[in-house]
């Protein structure tokens, strides 16, 4: 955790500074009042035989400490709460950031549930103990320091018992200590499970209304927040031993006191009122114990959380531009393979692509086929480094991928993923992510093209019409095509459509195939899809099955002398007709 601080309280450094300072201050004053209740008592009541003038005097400067020290602790608390603030913003913004360096493999060991538990329930545990560092770790060690300055100055006898008390109690908090962090790290990762369930039935709501599996799911969810609470109890029943026993040796201590301290007074070795400054000491150095022994707890339950925010930011991409040439440019569509082999896991047994070599033009039309399973994404998302091949090389404008920065690559080559993704805001807004600097004209142009136009003008609002989030108010069809306008207004060397057309109808996807062949010339096109129709016209059509290209062709000689393609097409044009 202390990592942590020293690198994101930079910029919160004045209140992270403030904060102990008003701290140690309010802890002097505080020191201050036993020692002015000793001479009401031994001066004003005993010495001065009920001095009223003099008891309200100092009563008037007892109570001017008290206020000044609440004036302190206010302050001490004000800074505290804005150092704590900054600190956290500053995680939870570096967490989000390295989250947006990470490459598809360092995202699938991370799933969304995960991600935002560690920035939002983690930051908040620890967030607490971070002011319980930045308050009670400064102000419980300073009162105990002084509270034990003034008891062994008074009564240096009575000060051995916390000789013997204090060991006992460093025992006690190294016991919970280690016990409770492996515990409140369980805990954490059962809400991450939790968490996952949930955004699991909220995203397949529909699919769960029409199985009617609300039940299952009842179940499902009643299982795994059973799960989250047994952890905490478990996590906790280590915990709650702390207070019990701290309380346990301090008021074994006080009776201690009172008794040996009562006998002083009596045999008039300490005076009365030097005895209730003394206990009001004790109960400041027994608190400042508690205190410690919370501050540890609270970071020892932080800790589960500190180690999880470091998981993520310690995470290295695993797709990197460090070495690329900054000056580099994609001149031209032209894109080769290499004798590309690629698994996802260095611990897989088998590729998941097995010696692809291919040559693809700049300005080529290819369309991609094959059976599900077959590594068709998987070959495109090569191309602007999404994922790194694993042996060969793949180049594009003649220069290997690696050589690019990640940003001028993926700047030439616009993909349509097969998961359609649209963000929260108006259409036109989400159209700008393809060109910032797109005027409404060329957004309109995008979406004529990609068959768009038609529905997004009979919206009320048209342009303005607010998507939701994730694009929930349009359909599959809708959200497919408003994802192909947007990668147009790249204006990109490369597009890549991963059957970006399956869920519009044939009749609309003719239409998008013909508007596509007018708009893209002179671009690399690569069509992933499933209908033969869809990749026909194409220069090249690329037949894959399990990991590898088994054929190349246009559709004329695919037909000729490929089986598979033939059967395929013909069964397509049967169903079509029928």
């Amino acid at each position: 955790m202390f990592r942590l601080l020293r690198k994101y309280t930079k910029d919160g450094w004045w209140a992270t500074l403030l904060g102990p300072i008003f701290t140690v201050a309010e802890v002097v004053v505080d020191a201050l009042i036993p020692l002015v209740m000793s001479d009401i008592i031994d001066k004003g009541i005993y010495g001065m035989g009920g001095n009223m003038e003099y008891i309200w005097g100092r009563g008037v400067h007892m109570v001017l400490l008290a206020v000044l020290g609440a004036v302190f602790g206010a302050l001490s608390g004000l800074f505290s709460s804005i150092a704590s603030t900054r600190f956290i913003r500053n995680i939870r913004s570096a967490m989000f950031a390295k989250v947006q360096e990470y490459s598809f493999e360092n995202i699938e060991k991370y799933p969304v549930p995960t991600v935002v538990m560690r920035m939002t329930t983690d930051m908040r545990m620890l967030r607490m103990a971070y002011v319980s560092i930045v308050r009670m770790l400064i102000r419980a060690p300073f009162n105990l320091a002084m509270s034990a300055y003034f008891v062994f100055v008074m009564n240096p006898s009575l000060a051995s018992i916390f000789v013997v008390a204090i060991p006992v109690l460093g025992a006690g908090l190294i016991f919970i200590y280690s016990k409770a962090h492996p515990r409140f790290r369980q805990m954490m990762l059962k809400f991450d499970a939790m968490d996952a369930d949930l955004e699991e039935n909220i995203e397949g709501i529909r699919v769960v209304k029409t199985f009617v599996r609300e039940d299952h799911e009842n179940k499902k969810f009643q299982n795994s927040s059973n799960a989250v609470t047994k952890a905490q109890r478990f996590a906790e029943n280590i915990v709650i031993l702390n207070r019990p026993f701290f309380e346990l040796v301090m008021y074994c201590c006080m009776i201690a006191i009172a008794w040996f301290g009562g006998r002083d007074v009596i045999a008039g070795r300490m005076t009365t009122g030097n005895f209730m400054a003394y206990l009001s000491y004790i109960r400041a150095i027994l608190f400042s114990l508690l205190m410690i022994s919370n501050v540890f707890l609270q970071v020892v339950m932080a800790q589960a959380s500190v180690d999880r925010a470091n998981e993520l930011l310690d995470e290295e991409p695993k797709v990197t531009d460090h070495d690329a040439d900054p000056s580099l440019e994609v001149e031209n569509g032209d894109i080769e393979f290499r004798n590309v082999s690629f698994k996802y896991s260095d611990e897989a047994e088998n590729d998941v692509l097995s010696n692809i070599d291919l040559k693809i033009k700049a300005g080529e039309v290819i369309g991609i086929l094959g059976p599900t399973g077959s590594s068709k994404t998987t070959l495109v998302q090569l191309i602007p480094r999404l994922y790194d091949a694993k042996k060969g090389e793949v180049l594009v404008g003649g220069h290997n991928v690696r050589e690019y920065k990640l940003e001028k690559l993926r700047d030439a080559v616009a993909m349509v993923l097969q998961k359609n993704t649209l963000f929260s805001g108006t259409i036109e807004e989400n159209m700008k992510w393809g060109n910032p600097k797109a005027s409404h004209e060329e957004i309109v142009e995008a979406c004529r093209y990609a068959q768009a136009d038609d529905f997004i003008e009979a919206m009320p609002k048209k342009y303005e019409t607010d998507l939701g989030q994730g694009g929930v108010n349009v359909s599959g069809g809708q959200k497919q095509r408003l994802c192909i306008a947007r990668a147009l207004l790249k204006h990109p060397k490369i597009i890549i459509l991963d059957d970006s057309t399956s869920a519009v109808d044939t009749d609309t996807d003719h239409r998008i195939q013909l508007a596509l062949k007018e708009k893209l010339g002179g671009m690399t096109t690569i069509i992933i899809a499933q209908r033969v129709n869809s990749v026909k016209e194409a220069d090249k059509i690329i037949i894959m099955n399990d990991g590898r290209i088994e054929d190349i062709g246009n559709h004329k000689e695919l037909m000729g002398r490929n089986e598979v393609y033939r059967d395929l097409y013909n069964t397509q044009m049967e169903g079509a007709l029928e």
